[in-house]
């Protein structure tokens, strides 16, 4: 396939002087990238069979078109191999997804970052961690991946700090938040076959998220005690108002007590959705929620999400170690709907 490509060309005398133009033009996320030269940005091309002018996503609140050149261009940058094209293709369409609704979480000052979960063959051809260490540094795959996609973000969409992304703090998911579900040993239906794809098929989620938060339990022996100490945290995290998504990172050990009990992820999603309820009295008392007390509110409950099924489960993370986390969704009104897309090879 022939490519032509329409961005525009900007020639350095030197090649090692490329990174500090990069930095010069305000192409980075504050780290050096790879300079995109044309043959790196027709390569990462051709791996995912795109021509450069197809439109891959298109941000409604932006009035803005990502096309597959801009994609692999900030693929480049972020030191993603070729082959890692498809997936990050795959997250863009995530949110440039309506479902996802750019705006607010690109915007917010609340600080979303793009949670990315991939599960199906290619986490494991790719080789995107689902172990130990799960969120943190190691794995090129997890941070290119996730670093390509808040590139495009930022040097195609405007999500720049201090001028459209308003985040008040941030966090370092907003760097690169990308983790893969641990299929392999989990005795659970994966996340993208409970969200209506084959379990043969490849795919993202991308969930609008605040960072993880982890907890520890190494007392119990059952699935009610782990689930109980979760419940326990997850109700007083801290927003608890609006949230659209949670997402529960089970860890080994927790994972195998909690699935020796014979609980599958329905059981539980509804038992974390029933025990993270705050009552209206609390949510008031701690300021929260507006208005005076009302007679009732010490019984009236209002629950984290809508629904059961807006709660993620995962199996991730290291084999030892009594530790999981879980992980708020971006909170606005619960406008932003986390949106799983195929990887398309």
């Amino acid at each position: 396939m022939a490519h032509t490509l329409t961005s525009k060309r900007h020639r350095v005398e030197d090649p090692a002087d490329a990174i500090e133009f990069c930095f010069q033009q305000g192409w980075t996320d504050g780290l050096p990238v790879i300079p995109p030269t044309q043959d790196r940005v027709v390569t990462m091309l051709e791996a995912a069979r795109l021509d450069a002018k197809q439109e891959v996503g298109f941000v409604a609140h932006r009035a803005v078109s990502i096309t597959a050149e801009k994609v692999a261009i900030n693929a480049v940058m972020a030191g993603c191999k070729p082959e890692y094209m498809p997936v990050v293709v795959a997250a863009v369409e995530g949110i440039a997804d309506p479902g996802w609704s750019y705006h607010g979480p690109g915007t917010s000052t609340a600080g979303a970052a793009v949670l990315m979960i991939v599960n199906g063959p290619i986490a494991r051809e790719l080789d995107i961690n689902a172990g130990d260490n799960l969120f943190g540094p190691g794995w090129r795959a997890n941070l290119a991946i996730g670093r390509a996609v808040r590139l495009v973000m930022r040097n195609v969409c405007g999500s720049i700090p201090g001028m459209l992304d308003r985040g008040t703090l941030g966090h370092p998911g907003k760097l690169s938040y990308v983790i893969a579900e641990n299929e392999q040993d989990s005795p659970w239906t994966p996340l993208h076959v409970e969200r209506g794809f084959r379990a043969g098929q490849s795919t993202v989620t991308v969930m609008a998220a605040e960072g993880p938060h982890q907890f520890y339990n190494q007392l119990s022996n059952t699935a009610e005690g782990v689930l109980t100490t979760l419940a326990d945290d997850m109700r007083i995290s801290g927003n608890v108002m609006g949230q659209p998504h949670y997402a529960i990172v089970l860890a080994g050990e927790h994972m195998r007590t909690i699935a020796g009990d014979g609980w599958d992820k329905k059981r539980i999603r509804q038992f974390v959705f029933e025990h993270t309820q705050n009552s209206h009295a609390h949510l008031k008392k701690t300021h929260r929620m507006s208005g005076p007390l009302q007679p009732g509110d010490e019984t009236k409950l209002r629950p984290l999400v809508v629904s059961p099924d807006d709660i993620f489960v995962v199996a991730a993370g290291g084999r030892a170690g009594a530790f999981s986390a879980y992980i708020p969704g971006w909170s606005s009104a619960r406008n932003s709907q986390a949106v799983t897309k195929e990887v398309r090879r």
